[in-house]
């Protein structure tokens, strides 16, 4: 998908530059998040996922559970 030039100079990069050139094309597409259209049933998991927080705000795990589970694996 990417062109060679672009994939040969980003292979290049630390992983430390690779990552801020994520965060930078990130970024640039949450700038255009009008233009991301969801399906239908997209729609639908979304809302059945906040009705479900919303009749029970304390189920799930904190985001510091969460990371404390992934960096123990």
């Amino acid at each position: 998908m990417l062109n060679s030039i672009i994939a040969n100079e980003l292979n290049k990069m630390s992983i430390a530059e690779r990552i801020l050139v994520v965060e930078d094309i990130w970024d640039n597409i949450a700038q255009e998040s009008d233009s991301i259209l969801l399906t239908d049933s997209q729609k639908e998991e979304l809302d059945r996922r906040l009705a479900l927080y919303r009749s029970n705000p304390n189920m799930g795990s904190s985001w510091d559970e969460v990371k404390q589970r992934i960096l123990k694996k």
